[in-house]
């Protein structure tokens, strides 16, 4: 018997000639073909002139867990098992990520076939520092979980990507312009590959003033560029913030210090001071 492997196979984002070959030839050779949504994979198929018969098994946010452990069963009795989302990478903002792991407790052999990938590809095209930069996927909806993630945007000093809906994407921005300053440079990135492909680049302040105006269509890529150093250098509160950040997310006060001097470029004794009298007041 052949050894069964998982392999999660990225797919076009828009363009569907983005598909490489050896995705192609992944999707032919599988036994188990596994979708998020198996309407879209098979109209994929079918432009591939692949035939899906009954190899389409749907695996989907709501029955990943269940679905995972019976395709590492499959894969366990020696299939090739295939899985792909709607667009892009399985694992990043989609699901996949608890097949991997079920794979991987099972001894079962994962493999990836990389491609198109909307944060990449909206990175390169922003224009903004690609360096360093940090994927915060969507935003919590509401409420305190977002408030944090605006909390820690707001000091983050690498360029940020995001994604975000249509209806929401006007909202967003302006509370990102808001909480992160009007002047932060930004891209609006929208149906990536698509025909009415566009990027706008701008300042949150800008981007919030246009999206206000007009009918956000189509998915949204949002990459916002780090703050200016400013000559003063960063004023106590920011790195205040910082540091409680840090601190909340289960961080030493020493190690908060070290991480929040390094990232603001502040003395690390100014962000010590500041995390052990956070601490004090807990």
């Amino acid at each position: 018997m052949s050894e069964g492997v998982v392999v999660l196979v990225a797919t076009p984002i828009g363009n569907l000639h983005d598909l490489s070959p050896r995705a192609a030839a992944t999707l032919r050779d599988a036994d188990v073909i596994a979708a998020e949504d198996t309407r879209r994979t098979r109209a994929l198929l079918s432009h591939l002139d692949i035939p899906g018969g009954g190899r389409l098994r749907s695996l989907h946010t709501h029955n990943e867990r269940k679905v995972s452990r019976e395709l590492v069963e499959a894969a366990g009795r020696g299939a090739r098992v295939a899985y792909v989302t709607d667009a892009g990478m399985p694992g990043i903002s989609d699901p996949g990520a608890r097949l991997v792991r079920a794979a991987l407790d099972a001894d079962i052999a994962v493999e990836v076939v990389p491609g198109p990938s909307a944060a990449l590809t909206a990175v390169v095209l922003s224009g903004l520092p690609a360096g360093r930069f940090v994927f915060e996927g969507f935003l919590p909806r509401k409420g305190r979980a977002r408030a944090d993630r605006l909390d820690a945007l707001a000091v983050e000093t690498r360029t940020v990507v995001l994604y975000e809906a249509p209806h929401r994407v006007a909202a967003t921005v302006a509370e990102l312009a808001e909480r992160l300053g009007a002047s932060r440079p930004v891209a609006i990135c929208r149906e990536l590959t698509k025909v009415h492909e566009e990027t706008w680049r701008g300042t949150l302040g800008e981007a919030a003033s246009r999206l206000a105006a007009a009918e956000p269509r189509g998915e949204y890529v949002v990459v916002i560029g780090p703050p200016e150093r400013r000559p003063g250098g960063v004023d106590e509160e920011t790195v205040r913030r910082a540091v409680q950040v840090a601190l909340e997310a289960g961080a030493s006060a020493r190690d908060a210090s070290a991480e929040v001097a390094a990232e603001l470029g502040v003395p690390k004794r100014l962000a010590y001071r500041l995390a052990t009298e956070l601490r004090s007041a807990d």
